[in-house]
This record gives C-alpha cells, structure tokens and sequence, in this order.
C-alpha cells in the first residue's frame, strides 16, 4: 500500500476536480459517507448522542456534510463551530449552506467559551476540526476544544487525522485527539502511520473516496507500506553455503552479546555460513555458547578492540563471503574506528554498516561515497543523527525526508530504526514497517536485525528486498516474542528465538 505525504494529497484533490472532473462537492461526500459507515458500524446510533466538531476548510465541511448524514439517520446530533462560517468555500459552504437550513443545533465556540465539560453527556464525538493541513503548534480556542474532547468520557473518532497531529511528520503539535478510530482518504499520510500520530489515530480505516487509481501513481507517492512478497523456496538440495556465506567483523572487549546475537541470528533466520571475526579474547568467550558458528580469532589492541593490524586477512575473508556486517559492538576505540574506515571502500561484495561502525562512517561520510558495492545503514536515531548531521530532535521531526535525504546523498539503502522502522533507497523510494512493538526497545534488537537481513539475501532475495523483507521479519519475530513472553522484559534473545517461526 502507498503512503502519501500531505502536499501529494493536496494534489491528487486538485487532479481529481481539475483533470478528471470530479467535482469537489462528490469527493467532500464520499468522505463524508465513509466516515459515517464506520460510525455506524463501530460505534452504533441508537440511543447514542453525537457531537460533531468542526474548524475551517474541508476538514471542518467533511464534519457538516456527516452531521447532515447522521441527522437523516434519526441520530441526536449537535455541531460545534469554531470556524467563521464565512470563511467556508465552495463544498465546505455547500454543505454548511444546506445544514443551516436543517434543524440540528449548531453551537459557535470560540476564544472565551467554557470548554470545561462542553462534551459531558456525549456518547460519540467526531473531530473534524484541524485536518492535515496543520503547520504550527495548537493554541487557543483549539488547543482547548482538544483538551475538553479528550477528557470527555466520549469515544472520539477523527476526520483524517486526529486534529494536533502533523500530517508529514506524526508528531503531536501541542495537544492532539486521542482518537479510537481515524478514517483517513485517498492514501494514508506519513503521519496516520509514524509515532506518536500512529497511537493517536486508534483503529485506522482507509476510504479512496473514488479517487482514480491513475492519481496513486503521481509523483512523490514513492513511498509505501513494507510487506513483502512471499519468500522464495529453501531448496531441498542446498547445502549451508546455498544459504548464504556472511562475514560479521564484530565484537571488543566488554561487548560479547552484539558480536553472538547477529552471527546466530543470521543462522536462525535461515542463513547458511555464519563466520565471525572478532577479538581472540571474545572468541573464548562466546563460542561454546554458539558452537555452530566459524569462528576466526583477530588480533586485539590494547584495549581489547580489533587491531589495524588485522586488515589484510579481513580484506581476505570478505573476498570469500557474499556479504560482510560491520560493527555490532566494535567499540569506539580509535585505532578500530581508523580499521573500518580503511575497510570499507575496499569490500566488493555488499555491506551492512551497524553500531559502532556507523560512528566511524560519521567521522568521514566520503568512505561510503568510496564503496563500489552496495551498502545498508542501519542506525537508530542517535546515529542517524551523527550521520546526517543534526540532532536528535531534527531527525525526529523530519524522519522520512532525513533518512530519504541520506539514502540519495551516500548511494546506500538506509534503514532508519525504531517503532515503524523506515527503509530509504537512493532512487527517493521509502517503505515503512508494520511490524515490531515496544517490547524489542531492548538491548540487543538491532544486533538480531544485523544478523537477519543478510540471512535473507542468503536465501535468494535481491539486496533491496531483502533489506525490506528482514526488516520486517525482524519485527515479526518481535512480535511472536511478544505473544509469548509479553513486551515487558522481553530480550534479544527472545526475538532471535523466534526468527525461525517469523521466516
């Protein structure tokens, strides 16, 4: 399914009138009809009482024409307006024209009206008062309104997008609807899908609201939900080296869980060849834990991290491998940092940059514009941070344009971790995961999402499919760890555990 940000949809409404004649009054009533069915059929209308809340522009004229529907129904039905109906255009005024001249209360709020308790004996409020068109943070009359809808004991369902919620970004603009439902059109936005907007909406529904489907292919609509297609099949006469042969250069002193949790959790999603060079010491640690792994001990510095002397024999290995990751507990000593600069651009085959390793990129962007092969980024958002140049509060607010932005400037397929991870490809195409859960916000969940992807390429999928494919097995696994243990004190481990079932 695609997903669409707020400026495409303003132009997929203005293609639609302006192209293929669809008159704005049918789309505003098509809208305004799905939501009905959903308010019917989710939330009843007998001997229920319903408030309406409309603001300005269609969003607030998508409120008055469901007002009108709900009234016809025999529903108990009252219209707050903190829009001067004045400013209402063509189908917004239509409607609000027709609605005037229905006997349904219409109450005019605004600054100075008492919100406290404005909503008591309400069974059902609709928000229709903010849309996606928000650009500042909520004050006033409306910031208000949304706090008397959230504290009444009302169940709430949105126009669009709970009002308070970016429609691009998903953040909460100084208060926001706390919705049970949202029924978004056309195409959901970036922020019905990306957190805390995602949590607002409650159960979201989708109208097209008859929409052409040519509209679903206009520019700046390469953004989609990431589900993946079937697997390909596990060959019945494949040996382990059909399944993938990776090199993890992985691993200091101190950080034994990250080097063990991505070589055995590429054999536990499917993978074949699971090699994995580390520090001698950290060798004897973790391999009786995981025997089933090769192990090719390196020489350490003083601080118990990878030592430049081992670059020519990790030039070796991954000449022989089909995909070498880089990083997961590294450590920041400077000597490594210095080892995985210099590796980098001279790896052929494709590389999955983690951790600490995404720290040493950071120091000089250039080593991935070097690469010849192709790269995937995995950082969470403090990393992102470090590699794109800004803090961690920027990349929070522009998530898809900062990760889409690094994709294109390094060539590499960036995978930007947390809740609705996102994946960004240099050609500007984004996917957002459905999968995962808060439980795998634990140590560890990155490094078993390290392991998984390449377990995925192994298996026979191309690079980008399989970036977006383990992506979202990662997240399944959660999941699947989830029902079972619960998200509370769910490890790594746990995730990794169930890999085999999520594949």
């Amino acid at each position: 399914m695609r997903i669409c940000s707020t400026a495409a949809m303003r132009e997929m409404d203005r293609r639609a009138i302006e192209e293929f004649g669809i008159p704005g009054e049918l789309l505003m009533e098509n809208a305004a009809g799905a939501v009905y069915q959903v308010l019917r059929d989710e939330f009843g209308f007998p001997r229920k009482r319903y408030a309406v809340v409309c603001g300005p522009g269609n969003n607030g004229g998508d409120g008055l024409a469901v007002a009108r529907m709900l009234h016809s129904a025999g529903v108990d039905t009252t219209v707050y307006l903190l829009a001067d109906p004045e400013t209402y255009r063509d189908a917004a005024a239509l409607n609000h024209r027709i609605l005037s001249k229905l006997p349904v209360p219409v109450v005019r709020i605004g600054a100075g009206s008492p919100f406290g308790g404005l909503f008591d004996g309400f069974d059902v409020i609709v928000d229709a008062l903010l849309g996606t068109g928000l650009t500042r943070d909520v004050t006033g009359p409306y910031a208000a309104c949304i706090e008397a809808m959230n504290g009444a004991r009302a169940r709430r369902l949105s126009v669009d997008i709970p009002s308070g919620v970016d429609g691009d970004t998903g953040a909460v603009r100084g208060d926001a609807v706390r919705a049970d439902a949202t029924v978004t059109f056309g195409l959901p936005k970036t922020g019905n899908l990306l957190y805390p907007g995602y949590e607002r909406c409650g159960r979201l529904f989708l109208s097209r609201i008859s929409f052409p489907a040519a509209l679903y292919d206009g520019e700046g609509i390469d953004f989609r939900m990431s589900l993946p297609e079937r697997l390909p099949p596990r060959r019945p006469d494949g040996h382990k080296g059909t399944f993938g042969d990776v090199l993890f250069i992985a691993g200091a002193a101190g950080y034994y869980g990250a080097p063990y949790l991505a070589a055995y959790s590429f054999l536990r999603a499917g993978g074949g060849y699971s090699r994995l060079a580390a520090p001698r010491p950290v060798v004897g640690v973790i391999a009786s834990r995981a025997p089933e792994i090769v192990y090719v001990p390196m020489a350490e510095t003083e601080e118990g991290s990878l030592s430049s002397s081992n670059l020519e024999r990790l030039l070796e290995l991954s000449g022989t491998t089909d995909m070498t990751v880089v990083g997961p507990g590294l450590s920041r000593a400077a000597e490594t940092m210095d080892l995985v600069r210099e590796l980098l651009p001279s790896i052929d085959a494709p590389v999955l940059v983690d951790g600490d390793a995404l720290t040493a990129v950071s120091e000089d962007m250039g080593v991935l514009k070097r690469r010849r092969g192709p790269t995937i980024l995995t950082p969470h958002p403090g990393e992102l941070a470090r590699l794109a140049g800004l803090s961690v509060a920027e990349v929070t607010a522009a998530l898809p344009r900062t990760a889409g932005s690094l994709a294109e400037e390094t060539g590499c397929i960036v995978v930007a971790k947390g809740a609705h991870s996102l994946v960004a490809f240099p050609d500007g195409g984004l996917r957002m995961n459905p999968s995962g859960n808060a439980g795998m916000a634990t140590p560890g969940s990155g490094d078993v999402l390290a392991g998984t992807i390449p377990a995925l390429f192994g298996l026979g999928l191309p690079i980008a499919d399989a970036v977006t494919a383990g992506v979202f097995i990662h997240g399944y696994a959660g999941d699947l760890a989830a029902a079972e243990v619960g998200r509370d004190g769910m490890t790594a481990e746990d995730i990794s555990r169930c890999l085999p079932r999520a594949v």
